[in-house]
């Protein structure tokens, strides 16, 4: 089992030397976790901190904007500008953004509505080209890592999402 789980079991020895070990890449992704963590509970305590998870709310919508274009549902608005909308229940809550279709189908609604999943590619992406050749921190780090915590709070789909993609 352990042989189907290195890196020759599937690549040639030539790429495995320069791939970046799992470990290397979650290590490099650990400050932007942490900081990730930081901003949820700021976020919870303060309104301010919403400027900090703007990045992410762009991504997020930016997600479903290019899977919408790619499937066919017709994008026809975007919008990241915060609004307070009121919960089914009682009392109110805030939509931090949001995207319209014309054409949201059956085969179309799930990959729109789950696309904001693949923001997580994103920090992983970063961390795979930072650590493949060994590394170390360097100034550009501290801002991947300003503009990477956000990704792991947007990366997952809201409830409407979720309903839309049922």
């Amino acid at each position: 089992m352990a042989s189907l789980l290195s890196c020759s079991a599937w690549l040639a020895a030539l790429a495995c030397a320069q791939a970046p070990s799992i470990l290397d890449m979650l290590l490099y992704l650990a400050p932007s976790m942490a900081l990730a963590v930081l901003l949820w509970i700021g976020a919870a305590a303060h309104p301010a901190f919403f400027v900090f998870t703007a990045v992410g709310t762009l991504f997020h919508e930016l997600a479903h904007f290019s899977a919408g274009l790619l499937t066919n549902a017709e994008p026809i608005g975007m919008s990241v500008v915060p609004r307070r909308i009121k919960r089914p229940k009682g009392g109110h809550n805030w939509e931090l953004g949001s995207v319209t279709f014309a054409n949201l189908r059956w085969y179309n609604a799930a990959p729109s509505a789950l696309a904001p999943l693949l923001v997580l590619l994103l920090p992983l992406g970063v961390a795979w080209w930072r650590t493949r050749g060994g590394w170390q921190f360097e100034p550009l780090d501290l801002a991947l890592t300003l503009v990477l915590a956000p990704q792991f709070l947007s990366f997952w789909p809201s409830p409407v999402d979720w309903k839309l993609a049922a």
